[in-house]
């Protein structure tokens, strides 16, 4: 927690102002039944009129200055509080923004969007509540006893002979609470998740007529959050008018012994109407400190979601040399080498990949393919440092990537991920997250290779024109092409394609790769493919088995000597041509 405290730092001089402020609202308030006392003793009791007025201008007066204490201080604790929730949420982005895939297998979108916007928005709002109540409940609290012994001890003693009561019982009732809110923290993360895959999921659902189903499954998770969420309300319902009970049981006991009081001529009727609101001011405190009894454990558990992740080690991690790192071009250097790669993700002990090695020059284009569950994404991945390897190394221009910087690494890299990912934003907004200072030249070029053209001019606006959120009002195959275009404006020296070309007609796919080969003659291009046909005429296949290199070579190599590259030939083409 102090962690997240020093968030507050930035803000110490509105945090002061606003304590002062409080302070200041505090004791405004307290002179209030000291005003009313006199008042009723001296001017209703007396008869006095004009002392009424005066004492009644007096509290109107102390009453005006209290709302401008009040405003002022809710004006500093709401820049503290919203400072604060700005800043962290900038840290938690960027730490989420530093994480390799592995960290975001590990949490899960659902949940880091969640701890981003809700989790901060809690603490927000604790910060805010804090800042006055942690003022205001003691300052009146102890004020409104001293006020009380200074009329009257004995008084003063039945009143405090209930407060252990109620600070009791608003322990006992908060030790319920607090594994039920973390219970309901933990069931909001499900509901999220599940609701998140519906609608992401949702043409997959339709097609599969499995409504019924995702609506069972949300039901069900949306029903065991309400349970833990009625059993968080249940318990704190019982807070609330315990808590009144008690504060009634106390205003009793002061109207009892204070009528002997009056009687015996010790005591006044003034005296009596602000004792009893003293003992509101006093059980007031006692609520607002309960209060955050009750939204404390749940800031707790927002606090400790927050901090997992601004604590989480990240697993890829550039060298200690903060340069810029200068790659110095050797051409007799492959521009992508394995040696004996081995690779798992963290929450595994199975290996997806062992002992891979091959390289890749420049001007060679080569193609990774296998059986579903072979482990050709997961190489790719490692090109770009998605991920780290468990053993042997990655080298590019023959510097082991783990010595380079991963902003270094990937400039001279053009990834076309597996599934086609496009941005809100204009056309052009998305190719120049290939190259941000993209000529208009430059996009057209680049859609023209990646076949992309003829669809864009037909666009209203051109390459200027709207790509909704997740591209869905592009088709696939258009969302793809662009996806390739956005790798192609950026010029690299590597280009890695991961199965980008099943969705495309052989006949756009062909010319695309005609297209594609003068732009990057001179570069290294790694191809994960499924069709056979479209990578026959290769520099090299890759031929991948349960994570092992089932063989390496052009197409009449492998067909002689491999046999799982036959089997997959033979998978799509037929016997016959696996046999030629």
């Amino acid at each position: 927690m102090k962690k997240l405290f020093g968030y507050l730092k930035p803000y110490k001089l509105y945090i002061t102002a606003a304590v002062f402020l409080i302070f200041l609202q505090c004791l405004t308030q307290l002179l209030l039944p000291d005003l009313m006392a006199r008042m009723v003793d001296i001017g209703i009791v007396g008869g006095d009129i004009s002392y009424i007025y005066t004492m009644g201008v007096y509290m109107l007066v102390v009453t005006v200055f209290s709302m401008i204490f009040s405003i002022a201080a809710g004006y500093f604790t709401s820049k503290t509080s919203a400072g604060f929730a700005k800043l962290l949420r900038k840290d938690l982005f960027d730490k989420t923004d530093s994480f390799s895939l592995e960290e975001f297998d590990k949490f899960g979108t659902s949940t880091l969007v969640t701890r981003t916007t809700n989790d901060v928005n809690q603490l927000q709002n604790v910060i805010m509540m804090m800042l006055r109540v942690v003022v205001v409940a003691p300052l009146t609290f102890l004020g409104s006893i001293l006020l009380m012994m200074n009329k009257d001890i004995t008084l003063s003693l039945v009143v405090l002979a209930v407060i252990p009561l109620l600070i009791l019982f608003v322990y006992v009732v908060s030790r319920q609470i607090i594994p039920a809110v973390q219970e309901m923290q933990r069931k909001l993360d499900s509901v999220s998740r599940i609701l998140r895959e519906r609608l992401t999921g949702v043409r997959v659902i339709r097609a599969f007529n499995k409504e019924e189903a995702a609506t069972r499954q949300y039901e069900a998770a949306n029903d065991d959050l309400t349970a833990v969420s009625l059993k968080v309300n249940r318990i704190a319902a019982v807070l609330f008018p315990g808590m009144l009970f008690l504060m009634n049981l106390a205003t009793i006991a002061v109207l009892w012994v204070g009528s002997f009081r009056i009687e015996s001529a010790n005591f006044t009727v003034g005296d009596m109407m602000a004792f009893i609101q003293y003992v509101t001011m006093i059980m007031m405190s006692v609520v607002m400190i309960s209060i955050i009894f009750v939204i404390l454990p749940r800031a707790k558990v927002s606090a400790d979601r927050i901090l997992e992740v601004l604590n989480t080690e990240q697993t890829v991690l550039d060298p200690e040399n903060e340069a810029e790192f200068v790659f110095t071009v050797d051409e007799n250097q492959p521009a992508v080498e394995f040696k004996n790669v081995s690779f798992r993700y963290s929450d595994s002990d199975k290996m997806i990949l062992k002992h891979i090695s091959f390289s890749i020059n420049r001007g060679e284009t080569a193609a990774v393919i296998g059986g579903t569950g072979s482990g050709k994404t997961s190489l790719v991945s490692l090109i770009p440092r998605f991920y780290d390897v468990a053993d042997g190394a990655v080298y590019v221009d023959g510097f082991d990537i783990r010595d380079i910087k991963q902003a270094d690494l990937r400039r001279r890299i053009g990834f076309v991920p597996q599934t086609a990912v496009l941005f809100s934003g204009t056309i052009a907004d998305n190719l120049r997250y290939g190259k941000d200072d993209a000529t208009e030249e430059e996009i057209w070029k680049a859609l023209e290779i990646a076949q992309a053209s003829e669809f864009v001019e037909n666009m209203e606006e051109g390459i200027y024109s709207y790509i909704s959120q997740g591209g869905t009002n592009v088709s696939g195959g258009q969302k793809q092409r662009l996806t390739i275009a956005r790798a192609i404006v950026k010029k690299p020296e590597i280009y890695i394609f991961d199965d980008n070309f099943s969705a495309l007609d052989y006949k756009t796919d062909a010319n695309l790769r005609s297209a594609l080969q003068s732009e990057i003659k001179d570069a290294a291009v790694l191809i994960v493919a499924q069709r056979v046909a479209t990578i026959r005429n290769v520099s090299k296949i890759i031929v991948l088995d349960n994570g092992e290199i089932a063989g390496i070579g052009t197409d009449t190599e492998l067909m002689a000597n491999c046999e799982v590259y036959r089997q997959i030939v033979a998978s799509q083409n037929g016997s016959a041509e696996a046999a030629e």
